[in-house]
């Protein structure tokens, strides 16, 4: 034991230790040589240091065991794993659970262009209820709602590398990078029945024989610059972007495949929040544009799609 050790331990108001009898036994090793001659020659002690008991003081190593005898203390840090760890596996799953949030309930969108203006702006991070349609409902009139385009607006999936897909997918299910190439978000102009027509005499849509104001319409736009009188077939939608003019939509595919109509299946959830940036933290606004719409006639229209033209 180093006698060093044992003075740091005293408390300063203890007396000084008297010294030692060399003659007798009863001294610690090191105090008896600290207490020799200078030069003089260490003397083998047959008995091993025991250290001075100091009040209240324990030892940091030992603790007595239950019959007295000296054992190792616990030591703190056992079973305790690197702290990079413990965050690294509170960080995934952090990530799981958001994936699963954004698959089955909520998911974020990214905006990426300006078709959807005012009420959409490009970088704009919108969540979309995935819940809104999953128990019988069905899109209304005048919903914003987020499809996936493939065999509507998209005729063939592009293909890519399935790596930094998966990677991309996950991003976007997070809100992190623009959604797939074959996601898009629309206004539902037209429902299945609705025969929709663009454009009366006073330049405005008509669903079912009466007009539409549309007062989430870009400040300057018309209704549509390309004339149209459609009648949308059952389980599909007639969809339509905010900023008509800058907007590709059903108005754009009317020679495609389904002529423009979007699979009610097809459709991902409604955007109901706007959770980014966080000066335009709000709900996506309703619209009472199409209140007074009738629903269509239980026979159907006398004439089915024509693509285009003047109703």
């Amino acid at each position: 034991m180093d006698t060093e050790a044992q003075h740091t331990e005293r408390a300063p108001s203890s007396p000084a230790d008297p010294q030692p009898d060399p003659a007798t036994e009863d001294g610690s090793r090191s105090v008896r040589v600290s207490g020799a001659p200078a030069g003089a020659p260490e003397t083998p002690d047959p008995t091993p240091a025991v250290p001075e008991a100091v009040p209240g003081a324990t030892s940091p190593t030992t603790a007595d065991g239950p019959d007295g005898t000296a054992e190792d203390a616990p030591d703190d840090t056992a079973g305790r794993g690197p702290s990079w760890r413990r965050t690294g596996l509170a960080g995934a799953a952090c990530v799981v659970f958001l994936l699963l949030l954004s698959h089955f309930v909520a998911q974020p969108f990214l905006i990426p262009s300006g078709s959807m203006e005012p009420t959409l702006q490009v970088g704009d991070r919108i969540l979309v209820n995935k819940l809104a349609y999953r128990f019988g409902s069905e899109p209304r009139r005048g919903d914003v709602v987020v499809f996936d385009g493939t065999g509507s607006f998209v005729q063939d999936e592009p293909a890519g590398n399935p790596v930094t897909g998966l990677l991309h997918d996950a991003a976007a299910a997070l809100g992190l990078a623009a959604p797939d190439e074959t996601d898009f978000v629309k206004r539902v102009v037209g429902v299945g029945g609705d025969r929709v027509v663009c454009c009366d005499e006073d330049g405005r849509i008509t669903v079912n024989g009466t007009r539409v104001a549309e007062p989430y319409l870009t400040p300057g736009d018309r209704p549509s610059d390309v004339p149209f009188d459609i009648v949308v077939p059952p389980g599909t939608l007639w969809v339509m972007g905010d900023h008509r003019s800058q907007s590709s939509d059903s108005r754009d595919h009317l020679g495609s495949p389904g002529g423009g109509m979007v699979p009610v299946d097809e459709v991902v959830g409604r955007a109901d929040w706007i959770v980014w940036p966080f000066g335009r933290w709000t709900t996506v606004p309703d619209t009472d544009a199409y209140d007074s719409v009738p629903a269509p006639p239980s026979g159907g229209h006398p004439f089915g799609p024509r693509g285009s033209g003047h109703g």
